[in-house]
């Protein structure tokens, strides 16, 4: 079975196409340098409806379906891996809220994030606790029968550098559980982190709460939803957000061997009539086609509310993310030592590249998840 976009779907592809040419790609490395999104730029992404993507309109939302949300991942992930970051973590969150929150946390929340009026993230890695998220150690105790005190530390958490609003991940009485935080909370320091091998534009922070207090009210779900089904939700919508970034990554390095093979001479004859290049650009062909129709097919399956739809945005998760690190490589290697420089693009996606064989699950982990599903799928 082919897959045939419609035309709505074809009309906002391209035109989150043409938002990132103008208003990314120009000053994708000058973020990546600085280590920081404009301000800026960040209202034009929530004016563009981005923050928004997959929230219902009645929050302020776009209402995507997951095929036109994946369209405008990869769109940004091959402009910078940073925005589209930025873009993934406001839905993420949203989300969480939409499906898993309260009421009054919807109304209070959802049209903030949409709209840019506030930037939230998600509080989930520890320095100890990456991939075994259940043994979390940040804590929720009973200040009183309205406040839970927050003690514990975070890291690695993407926009804390920025963020006003935090979905924070903790244990009250051993079971894993999610609060709502907001940044000017007592006790909560934020600790910029600088100097990341990719992402560099993803503002990381480190998050210390010593005794904040959080009201009972801003728990998401209940006490014990906090990995299931809470951080599954944020978690399978952030895998499918890096799959089709992984294609963005890819499909940007190909376009640009694409023309560095086309005007780049060697040995008196242009590079793309050498047979090792055109290997190397065939592979890059290749597996993009595979991983879009491996992300075309989990986003149909998530559409549908398959339930192997989490299974299958693992499988393209690990695939393209892993394809998107070695068709990177394949490309600084195709510019040889202009690709290894500060103000080339390839360079960076490079970086960013392998950064994506690590969030959201590492590769190592999603081998393993796949592997059991085999198991249980195949055996006789």
């Amino acid at each position: 079975m082919g897959i045939q976009l419609s035309e709505h779907q074809k009309k906002d592809q391209a035109a989150f196409r043409e938002f990132v040419n103008k208003e990314i790609i120009p000053h994708a490395n000058k973020y990546d340098s600085e280590e920081r999104l404009p301000d800026e730029l960040l209202v034009k992404v929530a004016r563009q409806g981005y923050s928004g993507a997959i929230l219902p309109e009645q929050f302020g939302g776009r209402a995507m379906d997951y095929i036109t949300y994946g369209l405008l991942n990869e769109e940004l992930g091959r402009g910078c891996a940073s925005v589209r970051g930025f873009m993934m973590m406001q839905n993420m969150v949203a989300l969480t809220l939409l499906k898993w929150g309260s009421e009054e946390q919807k109304e209070r929340w959802l049209g903030k994030i949409a709209s840019g009026q506030i930037i939230a993230a998600f509080a989930l890695t520890e320095p100890e606790i990456g991939s075994d998220a259940m043994h979390i150690e940040t804590t929720f105790t009973d200040a009183d029968n309205e406040t839970y005190m927050v003690n514990g530390h975070k890291k690695w958490i993407t926009l804390g550098q920025i963020a006003d609003l935090f979905l924070v991940f903790g244990k009250r009485r051993g079971k894993l559980s999610a609060v709502l935080m907001e940044k000017d909370t007592p006790g909560l320091t934020i600790t910029p982190l600088t100097g990341m091998l990719g992402l560099r534009a993803s503002m990381l922070a480190e998050l210390h709460f010593d005794n904040s207090p959080v009201t009972k009210e801003n728990l998401v779900g209940r006490v014990g939803f906090g990995f299931v089904p809470v951080g599954i939700t944020a978690l399978n919508l952030g895998r499918y957000s890096i799959a089709w970034g992984c294609l963005g990554i890819g499909q940007a390095c190909l376009d640009a061997c694409i023309d560095h093979t086309s005007t780049r001479k060697q040995f008196g004859d242009y590079l793309k009539n050498h047979q090792l290049i055109q290997k190397m650009i065939a592979d890059m062909t290749v597996n993009l086609k595979a991983g879009r129709l491996l992300s075309y097919h989990a986003g149909h399956m998530q559409e549908m509310g398959d339930q192997d739809a989490i299974m299958e945005i693992m499988v393209a998760k690990y695939f393209t993310s892993k394809m998107a690190f070695k068709i990177a490589s394949d490309a600084v290697q195709i510019h040889g030592a202009s690709g290894c420089s500060h103000d080339s693009a390839v360079q960076r996606h490079l970086r960013d590249a392998k950064i994506m064989e690590i969030i959201e699950g590492t590769s190592q982990i999603h081998q393993i998840k796949i592997a059991d599903y085999a198991y249980r799928e195949y055996a006789g």
